[in-house]
């Protein structure tokens, strides 16, 4: 007679059904994992890498995904989404699938940092501001202090992890006087790990080029008495 106890992830078949049930194959772990966040993004970014190199292609189910070689690789990618929380994450995602990086190196900071560069350069001024004063109110809530005194008050190594994270965009620092005066306490070693961030050689000219928007900055710093 036939085992009924048989494994429908992997076929594997069991004398015992007690047996059965604690069994924990590869594919059963992949399906029982399928909620978990961080495979939620790796199993996004499946269907998107296929959506952009296949154009003609179906869209990929979970199961393609669960039998994919390439499962464990994306769920790495999908963890390095959830741990980092990407400035503008749909544009991230293309940007590293469009990019000729192999798919093992995709869960790299260096990687993110050079999305992250050119991302603060495009934004929408609107969006840089409504971010670095959030993290501004962050900081403040934190400090028993009042936003507007960020500039002035904060933590130098605190300014420049906000900087590199993309908190602090380069619209408000380098478009507020409060800001160029932080920057002027930094010391050589702090100016050197942001100035990627703050290109000399593209963000002044950029601010002069829109002077639209380098006036709503300054408008939105002199309104929140940011000093």
């Amino acid at each position: 007679m036939a085992s009924t106890n048989k494994c429908t992830y992997c076929g594997k078949e069991f004398a015992k059904a007690r047996t059965l049930q604690v069994h924990l194959c590869e594919p059963k772990r992949r399906y029982l994992q399928r909620d978990e966040k961080w495979v939620v993004n790796a199993f996004m970014v499946f269907q998107r890498f296929y959506q952009i190199h296949q154009h003609n292609s179906k869209p990929k189910t979970y199961d393609d995904f669960v039998k994919s070689s390439y499962y464990n690789a994306f769920v790495k990618f999908g963890r390095f989404i959830m741990h980092i929380n990407p400035l503008y994450p749909d544009k991230y995602i293309d940007y590293v699938l469009q990019s000729k990086v192999k798919l093992d190196h995709w869960a790299r900071d260096d990687l993110y940092e050079l999305y992250l560069v050119e991302a603060l350069k495009t934004e929408p001024v609107e969006a840089a501001l409504q971010r670095s004063i959030a993290t501004m109110m962050d900081w403040a809530t934190e400090q028993n202090a009042q936003w507007s005194d960020y500039f002035r008050l904060v933590n130098t190594n605190r300014a420049v992890a906000h900087i590199q994270q993309g908190k602090i965009s380069p619209w408000l620092l380098l478009g507020c006087n409060a800001g160029k005066r932080m920057l002027k306490s930094f010391n050589d070693e702090q100016l050197q790990m942001i100035e990627k961030f703050i290109n000399p050689s593209f963000w002044p000219s950029k601010l002069k080029s829109y002077p639209a928007d380098l006036m709503l900055v300054q408008d939105t710093a002199r309104e929140a008495k940011i000093v």
